[in-house]
């Protein structure tokens, strides 16, 4: 059985991942999804051509690990493809956020690496030749974030994970593609807070051209996959300019 398995996919990127990848690999007998909120994973398999298991839990406690990596064991499937969608971001400053939600800070990072780490772990034992892992990263992780530091932080993790990790498997045909987007227009920033720079308003993206340029990036194999020209740009600029000097253009949006 050939499946695809997807974790935060009931709402942003990842619900839009299971929606097209049936277009992009035309033999899946089955998506399995994760996420916490069960009725919009049932909602989402009336709009999905192939059959979704759902696998309904929190990435922060541990039923779901041991349910996904127990059915794994079970039914030996061949995993063509992994997406890690699901994490969360907030903006302010690190004292703020901790003094309005003191466990947010760790939830972000066990969430957005702990997480995805796991689950990358969990299935890499049953991937083949030809498959692909696809991390969900951001181009807040081409340079420190001020105002949304831990964020950026955890984002720069699943960057360079995704990079080595891509380099590790080659070997064994296994191909691992980080997707930076810049703002994407998705309930994101309904969690992470309001969007005040209006540069970022300016380069806000549409989800469905976002994981079509992606699948498209991966299907060529590509380490990276950055949607649009202004986002491109500043992957460039941070790999040019010192990194103080790209904390004060950021810290200038701020004011």
């Amino acid at each position: 059985m050939k499946i695809a398995v997807v974790t935060g996919a009931s709402s942003g990127l990842g619900r839009e991942f299971v929606k097209q990848l049936p277009y992009f690999y035309h033999g899946l007998d089955q998506i399995w999804v994760t996420a916490r909120r069960g009725k919009r994973l049932t909602a989402l398999a009336k709009d999905v051509r192939v059959p979704l298991r759902i696998f309904e839990g929190d990435l922060l406690r541990e039923e779901v690990f041991s349910e996904l990596e127990g059915t794994l064991r079970t039914e030996k499937p061949d995993i063509r493809i992994l997406v890690n969608a699901a994490g969360f971001g907030k903006t302010g400053a690190l004292t703020d956020i901790s003094g309005r939600e003191p466990k947010a800070q760790s939830e972000m990072i066990s969430l957005n690496c702990t997480a995805l780490t796991r689950i990358t772990e969990i299935c890499i034992p049953r991937m083949s030749h030809g498959s692909r892992i696809v991390n969900l990263a951001s181009a807040a992780a081409f340079c420190p974030q001020p105002f949304f530091s831990v964020y950026a932080a955890t984002k720069a993790y699943v960057l360079s994970f995704s990079q080595a990790l891509g380099a590790e498997l080659k070997r064994r045909g296994i191909f691992v593609t980080a997707v930076c987007p810049g703002p994407v227009n998705t309930e994101f920033f309904t969690v992470s807070g309001r969007l005040t720079n209006p540069w970022k308003k300016l380069v806000m993206a549409d989800p469905v051209l976002v994981v079509k340029k992606a699948l498209k990036d991966v299907r060529k194999r590509k380490p990276v996959s950055v949607y649009g020209c202004s986002i491109k740009a500043a992957r460039l600029a941070a790999g040019l300019l010192p990194e103080q000097l790209l904390v004060k253009i950021e810290m200038m949006g701020k004011n």
